[in-house]
């Protein structure tokens, strides 16, 4: 191997994952099937070090699997537009800002329960908050 070529060790250190994730986004076809030695090993180069690193990075953001395959048909097809990806980023972000809002309502909702619990030597069956999670919303 020449130092161009990365087996899949290597490969999976360059993006911060395990070699199973590799083979894994190989089997449903994320990244490509790379080429093999003589002896069977598979031997990769700098593309697929960027395509992985794209594909962790889009699944860090939160796109599901299929929205990265879309990413990737953008890319690896022609006649597709920034507007695509636009579209596909934006619908994420919508996402996003609804999860975080689910998170701002449950920290409001933890801070009220928290707020009417006044000491904490009272008895577990006068604990506001253990009322709380008993009540049905």
């Amino acid at each position: 191997m020449n130092a161009e070529e990365y087996s899949v060790g290597q490969l999976a250190k360059e993006a911060n994952c395990k070699v199973e994730t590799v083979h894994y986004y190989e089997k449903i076809g994320l990244m490509p099937k790379p080429p093999r030695t003589s002896g069977g090993h598979r031997v990769y180069a700098l593309p697929h070090v960027k395509r992985l690193n794209f594909i962790r990075r889009s699944r860090d953001l939160g796109f599901k699997i299929e929205q990265v395959k879309d990413l990737l048909k953008f890319i690896d097809e022609p006649n597709h537009y920034c507007g695509e990806v636009r579209a596909l980023a934006m619908q994420q972000a919508k996402l996003v800002q609804e999860k975080i809002n689910d998170l701002q309502r449950l920290q409001s909702a933890l801070d009220e329960m928290i707020n009417q619990c006044k000491t904490s030597h009272d008895s577990i069956n006068d604990c506001p908050i253990v009322d709380a999670l008993f009540t049905k919303k």
